[in-house]
C-alpha cells in the first residue's frame, strides 16, 4: 500500500552523508554533516544536469586545526558525495562535484559556506577530449546513447526512448551537450503520437540517471502521486499527498503563443535537388489527435482569429536531399534522392509542443518526498470556487501535470518538496486513484 503524505511528515530529513575529498591527497576527507545549515537539491527537465546547493558552518579546527576550506582545501573539482532520506525511508544517493565555493558570511567563530554541486558530465562537457569529431549515422535516439557513454564517458543509468526518424551529421567539434540538446529538437517519438503531428525531446538527468523523453511520452506515462490542495487538515481518500502551499501561474499570453507558433505554422521549404517549393500550414487542432494531451483540449481560441488565418509563425527551410547518405558508395547513390532531415515532418511540430507545454502551470510545496523525480506525472486537485456548495473541485485546471522543476529543501528543522508542475491542455481528464477517464 502507498504511503500517504500529510503537513505533518515535514520534518527534517536524515542527511548520512555530505563528504567531500581534497584532490591533494584523496585519503583527506571530511563530512559536513555536523556542520550542515541546509541543503538544496535540484532536478528540472529543462537542465542538463542534476546540482545541488549545500551550507555549512566551517570553523577553524574541522581539519588538522585549520578550517575546511584551508585544510582540505576546497579549490572547485573536488568530488562530493551526498546521501539523504526522506520520512517515508526514500533515499538518494549520488556523487557529484564542487562547482562553486561562496563564502556566505564570516565571524571569529566560523563563516558560512556555500558549496555549489554539480554532476561530473556538466565538468567533463567542457573538456576538449569530449567535443564531438566523428560522423554520425543512424537513429537520433543511438547518437544520444553514444555520446553519453563514449564521449561524456558517463556510467549512470540511462532511460533513452526510442526515435522514428534518422538524422545523419557531422560532430564538428561541438560540445555534446549543444549537439543533444540540438537533436532533441529534431526527434520523433516512435512509440506515442503520430508522426508528422508530433515530435520533440527532453534530455534531462535525475537521481535515477540520464532520460531521453519525449513530450508525448511524459504525458502518457503512469501517474506516480495524486495530490490535493485543501483548506481541511484531513487527506481524502484516493489522494497520497497534502499539498502545503500552491499558486496557480496560468501562462496564455495570447500575443506570445501567437508569435511563438503554439497553435498554427506555416513551413516554407524548398528543395534544390528538384527546384520542389511548397508551403505547408498546420494547426494544433488539426493535430490534436496526432498528440498525447495531459487534459481534455487545448485552450479554445476566438473564432475571429481562427477564420482570419491558420498560421500565426512562418518558419523557411532548404531540405537536405542526399546530405550524408550511410553505406557503401551504390548504397549513398541510391539514396541521393532521400531528405536526411525530414524538415516537413518535425520543424513546426516540434515548435507547437514546446510552446504549448507551458500553457497551464502551478506550483506547489508538499512534504519532503524523495521519490518523486523531474519528468514525473502527478494529478493535482484544487478547490474550485463555487455559489453553492457540493462538489468544489477545480474542474478546469485540475488534473495531470509534468514535474517541470523540482527542489528538495532539507534544512534543520523541516524538509519541504517545491515542484512546479506543467501541462499543454485544460480541462480535468482521469482521476486522482486510476488514470481512466471520467
Amino acid at each position: 500500500m502507498e504511503k500517504t503524505s500529510t503537513s505533518k511528515q515535514a520534518v527534517s530529513a536524515s542527511v548520512s552523508k555530505a563528504i567531500i575529498t581534497s584532490n591533494k591527497d584523496k585519503s583527506k576527507t571530511t563530512n559536513l554533516i555536523n556542520g550542515l545549515v541546509r541543503l538544496m537539491y535540484y532536478e528540472s527537465i529543462l537542465q542538463d544536469t542534476i546540482r545541488s546547493e549545500v551550507y555549512f558552518i566551517d570553523t577553524g579546527n574541522s581539519i588538522d586545526g585549520k578550517s575546511v576550506l584551508e585544510g582540505l582545501p576546497i579549490v572547485g573539482t573536488e568530488d562530493a558525495e551526498l546521501k539523504f532520506t526522506d520520512n517515508n525511508q526514500v533515499t538518494i544517493k549520488m556523487k557529484l562535484i564542487v562547482n562553486k565555493v561562496t563564502p556566505v558570511n564570516e565571524e571569529s567563530t566560523g563563516s558560512m559556506i556555500r558549496l555549489d554541486l554539480v554532476s561530473e558530465e556538466f565538468i567533463r562537457n567542457e573538456c576538449g577530449d569530449t567535443r564531438l569529431n566523428i560522423r554520425f549515422d543512424g537513429k537520433i535516439s543511438n547518437h544520444i546513447q553514444r555520446i553519453l557513454t563514449d564521449f561524456l564517458k558517463t556510467e549512470k543509468s540511462l532511460d533513452i526512448e526510442q526515435t522514428s526518424n534518422n538524422y545523419n551529421f557531422l560532430g564538428n567539434n561541438r560540445k555534446p551537450y549543444y549537439a543533444m540538446n540540438w537533436l532533441s529538437k529534431a526527434s520523433i517519438p516512435a512509440s506515442v503520437g503520430e508522426k508528422g503531428k508530433t515530435s520533440g525531446f527532453f534530455l534531462f538527468e535525475t537521481s535515477e540517471g540520464f532520460k531521453f523523453k519525449s513530450i508525448d511520452s511524459l504525458f502518457k506515462q503512469k501517474q506516480k502521486k495524486s495530490l490535493i490542495f485543501n483548506l481541511t487538515a484531513d487527506l481524502p481518500s484516493g489522494y497520497t499527498t497534502k499539498v502545503l502551499n500552491q499558486q496557480k501561474d496560468i501562462r496564455i499570453d495570447a500575443q506570445e503563443k501567437f508569435k511563438m507558433g503554439a497553435y498554427g505554422t506555416r513551413l516554407v521549404v524548398f528543395d534544390p535537388f528538384n527546384c520542389f517549393y511548397e508551403v505547408r500550414e498546420q494547426t494544433a487542432t488539426e493535430t490534436k489527435d496526432g498528440t498525447e494531451l495531459a487534459a481534455k483540449d487545448l485552450p479554445k481560441l476566438n473564432d475571429k482569429f481562427e477564420s482570419d488565418s491558420k498560421f500565426t509563425r512562418t518558419t523557411y527551410s532548404i531540405v537536405d536531399t542526399g546530405t550524408l547518405p550511410s553505406g557503401t558508395t551504390d548504397q549513398q547513390i541510391q539514396k541521393s534522392t532521400e531528405q536526411n532531415f525530414e524538415v516537413q515532418q518535425v520543424l513546426n511540430q516540434s515548435i507547437r509542443r514546446y510552446n504549448q507545454l507551458f500553457t497551464g502551470m502551478q506550483t506547489v510545496t508538499i512534504p519532503g518526498d524523495f521519490s518523486l523525480h523531474a519528468g514525473d506525472l502527478v494529478f493535482l486537485d484544487t478547490p474550485g470556487l463555487r455559489a453553492k456548495k457540493g462538489d468544489d473541485l477545480d474542474k478546469e485546471s485540475g488534473g495531470l501535470y509534468i514535474i517541470a522543476d523540482l527542489c528538495h529543501f532539507i534544512s534543520t528543522n523541516e524538509t519541504y518538496t517545491k515542484l512546479n508542475l506543467v501541462r499543454d491542455s485544460f480541462g480535468r481528464k482521469g482521476n486522482h486513484t486510476t488514470n481512466i477517464p471520467l
